[in-house]
Protein backbone atom coordinates (compact mmCIF):
# COMPACT_ATOMS: atom_id res chain seq x y z
CA UNK A 1 0.00 0.00 0.00
CA UNK A 2 1.42 3.38 -0.97
CA UNK A 3 0.44 6.56 0.76
CA UNK A 4 -1.68 9.26 -0.81
CA UNK A 5 -0.18 11.99 1.38
CA UNK A 6 1.27 14.80 -0.80
CA UNK A 7 -0.67 13.50 -3.83
CA UNK A 8 -3.89 14.69 -5.37
CA UNK A 9 -6.89 13.00 -3.78
CA UNK A 10 -8.49 10.49 -6.16
CA UNK A 11 -11.64 12.09 -7.51
CA UNK A 12 -14.92 10.21 -7.65
CA UNK A 13 -18.54 10.71 -8.59
CA UNK A 14 -21.05 8.57 -6.72
CA UNK A 15 -24.51 8.48 -5.23
CA UNK A 16 -24.79 10.04 -1.77
CA UNK A 17 -27.39 10.79 0.87
CA UNK A 18 -27.18 14.49 1.56
CA UNK A 19 -27.80 16.35 4.85
CA UNK A 20 -31.40 17.11 3.83
CA UNK A 21 -32.00 13.36 3.15
CA UNK A 22 -32.15 13.79 -0.61
CA UNK A 23 -30.22 11.33 -2.72
CA UNK A 24 -27.71 13.04 -4.99
CA UNK A 25 -26.99 10.91 -8.03
CA UNK A 26 -23.68 12.59 -8.87
CA UNK A 27 -21.88 13.66 -5.71
CA UNK A 28 -18.41 14.67 -6.88
CA UNK A 29 -15.41 15.13 -4.61
CA UNK A 30 -13.74 17.64 -6.92
CA UNK A 31 -16.81 19.91 -6.57
CA UNK A 32 -15.47 20.66 -3.08
CA UNK A 33 -12.21 22.16 -4.39
CA UNK A 34 -11.50 25.44 -2.66
CA UNK A 35 -12.55 23.95 0.68
CA UNK A 36 -10.80 21.64 3.08
CA UNK A 37 -12.30 18.15 3.22
CA UNK A 38 -12.19 15.45 5.85
CA UNK A 39 -13.06 12.31 3.89
CA UNK A 40 -13.53 9.29 6.10
CA UNK A 41 -14.30 5.66 5.37
CA UNK A 42 -16.09 3.26 7.69
CA UNK A 43 -16.89 -0.45 7.24
CA UNK A 44 -20.69 -0.78 7.19
CA UNK A 45 -23.98 0.80 8.15
CA UNK A 46 -25.96 -0.76 11.01
CA UNK A 47 -22.86 -1.92 12.87
CA UNK A 48 -21.42 -1.02 16.28
CA UNK A 49 -18.32 1.21 16.22
CA UNK A 50 -19.38 3.05 13.05
CA UNK A 51 -22.36 4.92 14.53
CA UNK A 52 -20.24 6.16 17.43
CA UNK A 53 -17.79 7.70 14.95
CA UNK A 54 -20.40 9.16 12.63
CA UNK A 55 -22.35 10.73 15.48
CA UNK A 56 -19.08 12.06 16.95
CA UNK A 57 -18.26 13.73 13.61
CA UNK A 58 -21.76 15.20 13.50
CA UNK A 59 -21.45 16.58 17.05
CA UNK A 60 -18.26 18.40 16.02
CA UNK A 61 -19.52 19.44 12.59
CA UNK A 62 -19.92 23.11 13.53
CA UNK A 63 -16.26 23.16 14.60
CA UNK A 64 -15.22 21.71 11.25
CA UNK A 65 -17.38 24.23 9.40
CA UNK A 66 -15.88 27.14 11.40
CA UNK A 67 -12.54 26.04 9.97
CA UNK A 68 -13.91 25.87 6.42
CA UNK A 69 -13.91 22.05 6.37
CA UNK A 70 -16.48 19.80 4.72
CA UNK A 71 -16.94 16.34 6.22
CA UNK A 72 -17.85 13.40 3.96
CA UNK A 73 -18.40 9.77 5.01
CA UNK A 74 -18.06 6.75 2.70
CA UNK A 75 -18.91 3.06 3.05
CA UNK A 76 -19.63 0.16 0.71
CA UNK A 77 -23.34 0.34 1.50
CA UNK A 78 -25.96 1.62 -0.93
CA UNK A 79 -27.53 5.06 -0.77
CA UNK A 80 -30.78 3.34 0.28
CA UNK A 81 -29.09 1.70 3.27
CA UNK A 82 -27.54 5.06 4.21
CA UNK A 83 -30.99 6.64 3.98
CA UNK A 84 -32.57 3.96 6.18
CA UNK A 85 -29.74 4.28 8.74
CA UNK A 86 -30.16 8.07 8.90
CA UNK A 87 -33.88 7.57 9.44
CA UNK A 88 -33.34 5.22 12.39
CA UNK A 89 -32.92 6.72 15.84
CA UNK A 90 -29.55 6.15 17.54
CA UNK A 91 -31.19 4.30 20.43
CA UNK A 92 -32.57 1.87 17.82
CA UNK A 93 -29.22 1.31 16.13
CA UNK A 94 -29.31 4.20 13.68
CA UNK A 95 -27.43 7.48 13.36
CA UNK A 96 -30.31 9.93 13.14
CA UNK A 97 -30.29 12.91 10.82
CA UNK A 98 -26.57 13.61 10.61
CA UNK A 99 -25.62 16.77 8.73
CA UNK A 100 -22.97 15.66 6.23
CA UNK A 101 -23.06 13.52 3.08
CA UNK A 102 -22.77 9.74 3.18
CA UNK A 103 -21.40 8.36 -0.08
CA UNK A 104 -22.41 4.95 -1.45
CA UNK A 105 -19.45 2.88 -2.69
CA UNK A 106 -21.19 -0.33 -3.78
CA UNK A 107 -18.53 -0.98 -6.43
CA UNK A 108 -15.83 -0.59 -3.74
CA UNK A 109 -13.81 1.44 -6.25
CA UNK A 110 -13.50 4.50 -4.01
CA UNK A 111 -12.21 2.44 -1.08
CA UNK A 112 -9.83 0.65 -3.45
CA UNK A 113 -8.51 3.96 -4.86
CA UNK A 114 -7.83 5.24 -1.33
CA UNK A 115 -6.10 2.00 -0.31
CA UNK A 116 -8.51 1.15 2.49
CA UNK A 117 -10.41 -1.83 1.04
CA UNK A 118 -9.71 -4.91 3.14
CA UNK A 119 -10.39 -8.47 2.03
CA UNK A 120 -12.23 -7.14 -1.02
CA UNK A 121 -15.22 -6.62 1.26
CA UNK A 122 -15.28 -3.47 3.43
CA UNK A 123 -13.24 -0.34 4.07
CA UNK A 124 -10.91 0.07 6.99
CA UNK A 125 -11.42 3.22 9.09
CA UNK A 126 -9.46 5.56 6.84
CA UNK A 127 -9.45 9.33 7.28
CA UNK A 128 -7.98 11.73 4.71
CA UNK A 129 -7.46 15.46 5.23
CA UNK A 130 -7.57 17.13 1.82
CA UNK A 131 -6.48 20.74 1.35
CA UNK A 132 -8.19 23.41 -0.74
CA UNK A 133 -6.13 22.45 -3.81
CA UNK A 134 -7.30 18.83 -3.57
CA UNK A 135 -4.05 17.43 -2.14
CA UNK A 136 -4.05 14.84 0.66
CA UNK A 137 -2.10 16.35 3.57
CA UNK A 138 -2.80 13.78 6.30
CA UNK A 139 -4.22 10.30 6.57
CA UNK A 140 -4.73 7.75 9.29
CA UNK A 141 -6.06 4.22 8.85
CA UNK A 142 -7.42 2.17 11.74
CA UNK A 143 -8.26 -1.52 11.80
CA UNK A 144 -11.95 -2.40 12.01
CA UNK A 145 -12.30 -2.64 15.83
CA UNK A 146 -10.48 0.64 16.54
CA UNK A 147 -12.62 3.79 16.52
CA UNK A 148 -10.91 7.03 15.56
CA UNK A 149 -10.50 10.28 17.50
CA UNK A 150 -12.51 13.17 16.01
CA UNK A 151 -10.66 15.73 18.15
CA UNK A 152 -7.41 14.55 16.57
CA UNK A 153 -8.90 15.18 13.12
CA UNK A 154 -9.71 18.75 14.21
CA UNK A 155 -6.19 19.15 15.62
CA UNK A 156 -4.71 18.14 12.27
CA UNK A 157 -6.90 20.70 10.48
CA UNK A 158 -5.67 23.35 12.93
CA UNK A 159 -2.04 22.32 12.36
CA UNK A 160 -2.37 22.46 8.57
CA UNK A 161 -4.07 25.86 8.67
CA UNK A 162 -1.48 27.20 11.14
CA UNK A 163 1.32 26.08 8.83
CA UNK A 164 -0.39 27.62 5.80
CA UNK A 165 -0.92 30.93 7.59
CA UNK A 166 2.39 31.28 9.46
CA UNK A 167 4.86 29.08 7.58
CA UNK A 168 5.86 27.54 10.90
CA UNK A 169 5.69 23.81 11.55
CA UNK A 170 3.79 22.18 14.39
CA UNK A 171 5.72 20.07 16.89
CA UNK A 172 4.51 16.93 18.65
CA UNK A 173 1.27 17.35 20.61
CA UNK A 174 0.77 20.88 19.23
CA UNK A 175 -2.67 22.44 19.76
CA UNK A 176 -4.28 25.60 18.42
CA UNK A 177 -3.02 28.67 20.30
CA UNK A 178 0.41 27.21 21.00
CA UNK A 179 3.68 28.28 19.41
CA UNK A 180 4.85 26.68 16.22
CA UNK A 181 8.50 26.60 15.28
CA UNK A 182 10.59 27.72 12.36
CA UNK A 183 11.70 24.74 10.25
CA UNK A 184 15.39 25.22 11.09
CA UNK A 185 17.79 23.63 13.57
CA UNK A 186 17.71 26.86 15.58
CA UNK A 187 13.91 26.80 15.57
CA UNK A 188 13.84 23.26 16.96
CA UNK A 189 16.49 24.04 19.59
CA UNK A 190 14.65 27.19 20.69
CA UNK A 191 11.34 25.33 20.91
CA UNK A 192 12.85 22.46 22.92
CA UNK A 193 14.57 24.90 25.26
CA UNK A 194 11.18 26.49 26.08
CA UNK A 195 9.30 23.24 26.44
Amino acid sequence: MSTLVTREAPDFTAKAVMPDNTIKEDFCLSALRGKYVVLFFYPLDFTFVCPTEIIAFDRKLDEFHRRGVEVVGVSVDSQFTHFAWKNTRPRDGGIGNIRFPLVADLSKNIAREYGVLVGGEVALRGLFLIDKAGVVRHCVINDLPLGRNVDEALRMVDALQFFEEHGEVCPANWHQGEDGMKPTNEGVAGYLAKH
